[in-house]
């Protein structure tokens, strides 16, 4: 798309930003949002949770190291928009395949450039979280304006159903996908540990991990600690999940509402009563809120970023966390066998749960931090523990 081609942003509440187009040609609702990760954008925009969300980068210089077919969190990109302050004119990266702009081309997505993303971002965190248009097509203020409030919005709205995975799979059965890179740092390098992919741990403890929306990056975490996971859709039924005797079952992250699940909350009841161990990440650790009794609610603005702090009361340490959710956990609404053991110190909202006599633990935030820091990497290491003391 030309550089030259106009874009329009519209809110909810009338406010219209004017700006560059570039991405494909077209018009697309969705909730306006933000995120205030300084790299990471292809992961961002292949994140299934920012399903039905027109993002916005804070960081006001997007698209510099390109797009290449390795960094992707799932097999597309899921945002409806994607919103600048200034688009790299120049891609500088040895691992970029194609531009930022021509990459949503390929894939439908509108972008616009040019924007107050200060403005945008600081009227988000006053109103609250708006729906908006983003059109690269020549749609009129007024009628922009009109079709972001017509836009039915998120709430009540199974989006998971759209993004999981339809058929069941085992993650990189033949270990090509999931070892971590390897960099060569100078010349005392050790030739023990040469450049390119670290060995693979056995993956010698079966597990299930739902599909909500599920990041790659997560599985390959997962089995970087030895687990071999078998992927099943949102919709799997508990009793197909104990058919396999998994010796652990993870929850994914995901988009939407989480109220708007009453299939896995039912499912992942049938599993608590069952006594297997769980760990769930972000729209998982709300099912399960919802599953051990809790109520979930909708955040002013979200958290969506890499630089969330996060206190952990179990160990008094406070972790650097990657975020992406727009509703919390009640801490209210839980019973009194589970245990609020994170919180987030900007709003203290909950960020971690644990039960008191069961082996379920779960946490708001993305330890696989793909963008973002490695400070919760542990967790995973954690659930491997625990099912290692059930024997």
């Amino acid at each position: 798309m030309a550089a030259s081609m106009k874009a329009i942003l519209a809110l909810e509440d009338g406010t219209v930003w004017q700006g560059s187009a570039f991405g494909a040609r077209a018009t697309a609702c969705g909730e306006v949002c933000f995120n205030t990760s300084m790299t990471g954008y292809q992961e961002i925009l292949t994140d299934p949770s920012y399903k039905a969300q027109i993002v916005t980068m804070t960081y006001p210089h997007i698209g510099n190291y390109g797009v290449n077919a390795v960094d992707v969190e799932s097999w597309q990109p899921h945002v409806s928009g994607f919103v600048v302050r200034e688009l790299s004119p120049v891609v500088s990266n040895w691992r970029a395949d194609s531009t930022l702009a021509d990459y949503l081309g390929r894939h439908g997505i509108p972008g616009i450039a040019g924007v107050d993303t200060r403005a945008l971002t600081k009227r988000l965190r006053v109103r609250g979280a708006l729906n908006g248009l983003i059109s690269t097509e020549g749609l009129a203020a007024e009628e922009a304006v009109a079709r972001a409030r017509e836009w039915p919005g998120l709430a009540g709205v199974d989006y998971v159903k759209e993004v999981s995975h339809r058929q069941a799979f085992d993650w990189d059965p033949e270990d090509r996908q999931s070892a971590r890179f390897r960099l060569a740092f100078g010349p005392h390098e050790s030739p023990e540990a040469p450049p390119g992919r670290a060995s693979l741990p056995p993956a010698d403890i079966p597990i299930v991990a739902y599909d909500f929306g599920i990041k790659y990056n997560i599985l390959r975490r997962l089995r970087q600690h030895g687990f071999r996971a078998h992927v099943v859709p949102a919709w799997t039924p508990a009793a197909e999940v104990l058919r396999r005797q998994p010796a652990g079952v993870f929850l994914s992250n995901g988009p939407g509402d989480p109220s708007a699940l009453p299939y896995a909350v039912e499912a992942i009841s049938d599993l608590i009563r069952h006594g297997i161990p769980l760990f769930g990440i972000c729209l998982g650790h709300q099912i399960l809120g919802q599953a051990l009794g809790g109520k979930t609610f909708k955040l002013k603005f979200g958290h969506r970023g890499a630089n969330q702090p996060v206190k952990d009361f179990e160990s008094g340490r406070v972790e650097i966390t990657s975020q992406n959710h727009g509703y919390a956990v009640d801490p209210k609404s839980l019973p009194p066998d589970v245990a609020v053991n994170r919180i987030n110190l900007n709003d203290q909202t909950v960020e971690g749960l644990r039960h008191k006599t069961k082996p379920i633990f779960c946490v708001q935030y993305h330890p696989e931090a793909s963008p973002g820091p490695h400070d919760s990497t542990p967790l995973f290491r954690e659930f491997r523990e625990l099912i290692e003391r059930r024997g």
